[in-house]
């Protein structure tokens, strides 16, 4: 699973970490998470994260 970062402040989701604070278990891929998460540093849409390469 492809790891995604955040273009405004360079958080990196990791799929095997997740955000269990925001409510996303861990193994949860990017693209399974709901469009209404948001960036858990800056609160930035989903939309707004790219893959890492």
């Amino acid at each position: 699973m492809k790891k995604y970062e955040c273009e405004p402040c360079g958080y990196i989701y990791d799929p095997k970490e997740g955000d269990p604070d925001g409510g996303i278990a861990p193994g949860t891929a990017f693209e399974d998470i709901p469009d209404s998460w948001v960036c858990p540093l800056c609160g930035a849409a989903k939309s707004d994260f790219k893959p890492v390469e």
